[in-house]
Protein backbone atom coordinates (compact mmCIF):
# COMPACT_ATOMS: atom_id res chain seq x y z
CA UNK A 1 0.00 0.00 0.00
CA UNK A 2 1.45 2.98 -0.74
CA UNK A 3 1.94 6.51 1.33
CA UNK A 4 -0.57 8.10 -0.40
CA UNK A 5 -3.32 5.26 -0.25
CA UNK A 6 -2.66 4.97 3.14
CA UNK A 7 -3.42 8.56 3.96
CA UNK A 8 -6.22 8.67 2.14
CA UNK A 9 -7.61 5.07 3.88
CA UNK A 10 -6.61 6.88 7.33
CA UNK A 11 -8.67 9.66 5.76
CA UNK A 12 -11.83 7.81 5.26
CA UNK A 13 -11.22 5.56 7.94
CA UNK A 14 -11.54 8.40 10.64
CA UNK A 15 -14.52 10.10 8.54
CA UNK A 16 -16.36 7.27 8.87
CA UNK A 17 -15.57 5.67 12.46
CA UNK A 18 -16.62 9.48 13.11
CA UNK A 19 -19.76 8.79 11.77
CA UNK A 20 -20.31 5.56 13.67
CA UNK A 21 -19.41 7.05 17.07
CA UNK A 22 -22.13 9.64 16.07
CA UNK A 23 -24.24 7.16 14.81
CA UNK A 24 -23.97 5.32 18.02
CA UNK A 25 -25.07 7.79 20.51
CA UNK A 26 -27.91 8.52 18.06
CA UNK A 27 -28.81 5.36 18.37
CA UNK A 28 -28.65 4.78 22.14
CA UNK A 29 -30.24 8.12 22.64
CA UNK A 30 -33.04 7.37 21.09
CA UNK A 31 -33.61 3.66 21.81
CA UNK A 32 -36.48 2.87 24.86
CA UNK A 33 -36.97 -0.64 26.16
CA UNK A 34 -37.68 -0.43 29.59
CA UNK A 35 -34.94 -2.06 30.68
CA UNK A 36 -33.57 0.76 32.36
CA UNK A 37 -36.57 0.47 34.74
CA UNK A 38 -36.90 -2.05 37.87
CA UNK A 39 -39.52 -3.90 39.35
CA UNK A 40 -39.90 -7.20 42.06
CA UNK A 41 -41.05 -10.05 40.55
CA UNK A 42 -44.07 -10.69 38.89
CA UNK A 43 -44.93 -6.86 40.22
CA UNK A 44 -45.85 -3.45 38.00
CA UNK A 45 -45.99 0.37 38.45
CA UNK A 46 -49.04 2.01 37.62
CA UNK A 47 -48.35 5.55 39.17
CA UNK A 48 -49.73 5.03 42.61
CA UNK A 49 -46.93 7.42 44.10
CA UNK A 50 -48.87 10.10 41.98
CA UNK A 51 -45.24 10.60 40.17
CA UNK A 52 -47.17 11.43 37.47
CA UNK A 53 -45.45 9.04 34.59
CA UNK A 54 -42.04 8.05 34.24
CA UNK A 55 -38.75 7.92 32.15
CA UNK A 56 -37.32 5.27 30.18
CA UNK A 57 -34.18 5.96 28.02
CA UNK A 58 -34.78 9.56 26.16
CA UNK A 59 -38.47 9.70 26.82
CA UNK A 60 -41.37 10.09 29.34
CA UNK A 61 -44.34 8.29 29.60
CA UNK A 62 -47.60 10.23 31.01
CA UNK A 63 -49.64 8.49 33.55
CA UNK A 64 -52.27 9.79 35.64
CA UNK A 65 -53.57 7.75 38.91
CA UNK A 66 -56.68 8.89 40.49
CA UNK A 67 -55.81 7.78 44.53
CA UNK A 68 -59.74 8.41 45.23
CA UNK A 69 -60.74 5.39 42.35
CA UNK A 70 -57.45 3.50 42.92
CA UNK A 71 -57.09 3.70 38.98
CA UNK A 72 -54.92 5.20 36.30
CA UNK A 73 -54.68 5.67 32.72
CA UNK A 74 -51.58 6.57 30.77
CA UNK A 75 -48.69 3.98 30.75
CA UNK A 76 -47.88 1.99 33.67
CA UNK A 77 -45.09 -0.54 33.19
CA UNK A 78 -44.84 -4.42 34.34
CA UNK A 79 -42.76 -7.21 34.34
CA UNK A 80 -45.74 -10.27 34.77
CA UNK A 81 -45.71 -13.40 32.80
CA UNK A 82 -48.93 -14.57 33.28
CA UNK A 83 -50.87 -15.04 30.16
CA UNK A 84 -53.68 -16.91 31.31
CA UNK A 85 -55.66 -14.69 33.35
CA UNK A 86 -58.57 -12.57 31.87
CA UNK A 87 -60.98 -9.43 32.98
CA UNK A 88 -59.55 -6.27 35.01
CA UNK A 89 -56.69 -8.33 37.24
CA UNK A 90 -54.77 -9.22 33.67
CA UNK A 91 -54.73 -4.90 32.51
CA UNK A 92 -51.18 -5.34 33.11
CA UNK A 93 -50.46 -8.30 31.22
CA UNK A 94 -49.09 -8.50 28.16
CA UNK A 95 -50.37 -11.78 26.05
CA UNK A 96 -47.29 -12.13 25.15
CA UNK A 97 -46.09 -13.05 28.84
CA UNK A 98 -42.51 -11.13 28.34
CA UNK A 99 -41.52 -7.86 26.81
CA UNK A 100 -40.51 -7.96 23.14
CA UNK A 101 -37.32 -9.86 22.18
CA UNK A 102 -37.47 -11.99 25.89
CA UNK A 103 -37.05 -9.28 27.55
CA UNK A 104 -38.01 -8.46 31.01
CA UNK A 105 -40.02 -5.40 31.43
CA UNK A 106 -42.72 -3.91 29.00
CA UNK A 107 -45.03 -1.15 29.21
CA UNK A 108 -49.03 -1.48 29.58
CA UNK A 109 -51.25 1.50 28.38
CA UNK A 110 -54.76 2.67 29.45
CA UNK A 111 -56.86 5.15 26.58
CA UNK A 112 -59.55 6.56 29.17
CA UNK A 113 -61.10 7.90 25.63
CA UNK A 114 -62.94 11.30 26.21
CA UNK A 115 -62.62 10.43 30.55
CA UNK A 116 -59.09 11.87 29.87
CA UNK A 117 -55.94 12.41 27.90
CA UNK A 118 -54.73 9.95 25.90
CA UNK A 119 -51.59 7.89 26.62
CA UNK A 120 -48.80 10.14 25.58
CA UNK A 121 -44.90 9.70 25.12
CA UNK A 122 -42.59 12.65 25.18
CA UNK A 123 -39.07 12.40 23.25
CA UNK A 124 -36.44 14.81 24.73
CA UNK A 125 -35.87 16.02 21.55
CA UNK A 126 -37.28 16.01 18.26
CA UNK A 127 -36.70 13.11 16.16
CA UNK A 128 -38.08 10.76 13.72
CA UNK A 129 -39.22 7.67 15.16
CA UNK A 130 -38.63 4.16 13.28
CA UNK A 131 -41.18 2.11 14.70
CA UNK A 132 -42.01 0.77 18.33
CA UNK A 133 -44.05 -2.84 19.54
CA UNK A 134 -47.48 -3.39 20.69
CA UNK A 135 -49.53 -6.26 20.96
CA UNK A 136 -52.61 -7.06 23.53
CA UNK A 137 -52.68 -7.10 27.00
CA UNK A 138 -54.65 -10.01 28.97
CA UNK A 139 -57.81 -7.54 29.90
CA UNK A 140 -58.28 -6.97 25.61
CA UNK A 141 -57.12 -10.22 24.11
CA UNK A 142 -59.51 -12.61 25.95
CA UNK A 143 -62.60 -9.74 25.55
CA UNK A 144 -61.73 -10.06 22.06
CA UNK A 145 -61.48 -13.94 21.93
CA UNK A 146 -64.24 -14.79 24.34
CA UNK A 147 -66.20 -11.92 24.88
CA UNK A 148 -67.49 -10.27 28.54
CA UNK A 149 -70.05 -8.51 30.91
CA UNK A 150 -69.27 -5.77 28.57
CA UNK A 151 -67.84 -6.35 25.22
CA UNK A 152 -68.86 -8.63 22.71
CA UNK A 153 -67.11 -11.89 21.18
CA UNK A 154 -65.17 -10.48 18.18
CA UNK A 155 -66.62 -12.44 14.56
CA UNK A 156 -70.13 -13.19 16.45
CA UNK A 157 -71.30 -16.51 17.00
CA UNK A 158 -70.98 -17.24 13.28
CA UNK A 159 -67.66 -15.23 13.14
CA UNK A 160 -68.52 -13.31 10.17
CA UNK A 161 -69.32 -10.05 12.06
CA UNK A 162 -66.96 -7.35 10.07
CA UNK A 163 -65.26 -6.50 13.95
CA UNK A 164 -61.96 -4.52 14.74
CA UNK A 165 -59.71 -3.15 16.95
CA UNK A 166 -57.41 -0.44 15.71
CA UNK A 167 -54.39 1.02 17.84
CA UNK A 168 -53.61 5.02 16.04
CA UNK A 169 -50.82 6.66 17.16
CA UNK A 170 -50.54 10.58 16.91
CA UNK A 171 -47.42 12.39 16.01
CA UNK A 172 -46.86 16.04 16.78
CA UNK A 173 -44.32 18.70 16.30
CA UNK A 174 -42.96 21.17 19.04
CA UNK A 175 -45.57 23.19 19.12
CA UNK A 176 -48.11 20.14 19.45
CA UNK A 177 -49.63 20.42 15.71
CA UNK A 178 -50.25 17.26 14.51
CA UNK A 179 -47.90 16.17 11.77
CA UNK A 180 -48.72 12.77 10.76
CA UNK A 181 -50.86 9.77 12.32
CA UNK A 182 -50.42 5.65 11.88
CA UNK A 183 -53.16 3.09 12.38
CA UNK A 184 -52.29 -0.77 13.25
CA UNK A 185 -55.38 -2.94 13.85
CA UNK A 186 -54.79 -5.29 16.69
CA UNK A 187 -57.70 -7.61 16.13
CA UNK A 188 -59.41 -7.27 12.34
CA UNK A 189 -62.47 -9.24 11.56
CA UNK A 190 -63.47 -7.94 8.03
CA UNK A 191 -62.39 -10.59 5.96
CA UNK A 192 -64.25 -12.11 3.42
CA UNK A 193 -62.25 -15.16 4.62
CA UNK A 194 -62.84 -15.94 8.16
CA UNK A 195 -59.89 -17.70 8.25
CA UNK A 196 -57.86 -14.40 8.16
CA UNK A 197 -59.53 -13.11 10.88
CA UNK A 198 -56.83 -12.44 13.98
CA UNK A 199 -56.63 -11.09 17.41
CA UNK A 200 -52.48 -10.29 17.73
CA UNK A 201 -50.49 -12.33 20.45
CA UNK A 202 -47.07 -11.52 19.27
CA UNK A 203 -45.01 -8.66 19.65
CA UNK A 204 -45.61 -6.61 16.13
CA UNK A 205 -43.37 -3.83 14.86
CA UNK A 206 -45.09 -0.79 13.97
CA UNK A 207 -43.38 1.54 11.14
CA UNK A 208 -43.57 5.26 12.28
CA UNK A 209 -40.73 6.53 9.83
CA UNK A 210 -43.83 8.14 7.60
CA UNK A 211 -44.53 10.65 10.67
CA UNK A 212 -41.21 12.34 9.89
CA UNK A 213 -39.89 14.70 12.74
CA UNK A 214 -41.94 14.20 15.73
CA UNK A 215 -41.63 15.44 19.73
CA UNK A 216 -44.45 13.57 21.30
CA UNK A 217 -46.48 10.48 20.47
CA UNK A 218 -50.36 10.01 21.45
CA UNK A 219 -52.01 6.86 21.45
CA UNK A 220 -56.06 6.46 20.64
CA UNK A 221 -57.72 2.69 20.47
CA UNK A 222 -61.21 2.69 19.00
CA UNK A 223 -63.74 -0.49 18.02
CA UNK A 224 -66.31 -1.60 15.78
CA UNK A 225 -67.62 -2.58 18.69
CA UNK A 226 -68.65 1.15 20.39
CA UNK A 227 -72.42 1.64 22.56
CA UNK A 228 -73.99 4.71 23.61
CA UNK A 229 -71.25 5.47 26.42
CA UNK A 230 -68.57 4.90 24.07
CA UNK A 231 -66.03 1.46 23.35
CA UNK A 232 -67.27 -1.18 25.04
CA UNK A 233 -63.68 -3.07 24.11
CA UNK A 234 -61.45 -2.88 27.06
CA UNK A 235 -59.33 0.35 25.87
CA UNK A 236 -55.71 -1.60 26.42
CA UNK A 237 -52.72 -2.49 24.77
CA UNK A 238 -48.78 -3.31 25.79
CA UNK A 239 -46.00 -1.52 24.09
CA UNK A 240 -41.80 -2.24 24.30
CA UNK A 241 -38.95 -1.04 22.55
CA UNK A 242 -38.82 2.24 20.60
CA UNK A 243 -36.48 1.43 17.60
CA UNK A 244 -34.81 4.91 15.70
CA UNK A 245 -34.95 5.75 12.73
CA UNK A 246 -33.56 3.30 10.14
CA UNK A 247 -30.64 5.85 9.23
CA UNK A 248 -29.28 5.50 12.66
CA UNK A 249 -29.14 1.63 12.28
CA UNK A 250 -27.52 1.83 9.08
CA UNK A 251 -24.97 3.95 10.30
CA UNK A 252 -24.15 2.05 12.87
CA UNK A 253 -23.90 -1.19 10.90
CA UNK A 254 -21.85 0.87 8.77
CA UNK A 255 -19.46 2.12 11.47
CA UNK A 256 -19.30 -1.68 12.24
CA UNK A 257 -18.10 -2.62 9.13
CA UNK A 258 -15.39 0.05 8.45
CA UNK A 259 -13.92 -0.55 12.13
CA UNK A 260 -13.67 -4.57 11.11
CA UNK A 261 -11.56 -3.13 7.74
CA UNK A 262 -9.89 -0.78 9.95
CA UNK A 263 -8.32 -4.00 11.97
CA UNK A 264 -7.25 -5.67 8.99
CA UNK A 265 -5.32 -2.89 7.82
Amino acid sequence: MTLGKVKLHTFLTVMVCSISITSIDVAVAHVTDFEDLTLAGETCWNGSDEAGGFASGSAWFANNYHSDWGSWDGFAYSNITNTGISGLSGQYNAIVGAGQGGSEIYAAAYDPGSWGAPPIIMLDTAQTVGGLYVTNNNYAYYALLNGDAFSKKFGGSTGDDPDWFCLTITGKDATEATVGTEEFYLADFRFADNSLDYIVNSWALVDLSSLGVVRSLEFTLSSSDTGAWGMNTPAYFALDTIVPEPTSLALLALGGLWLKRKRRY
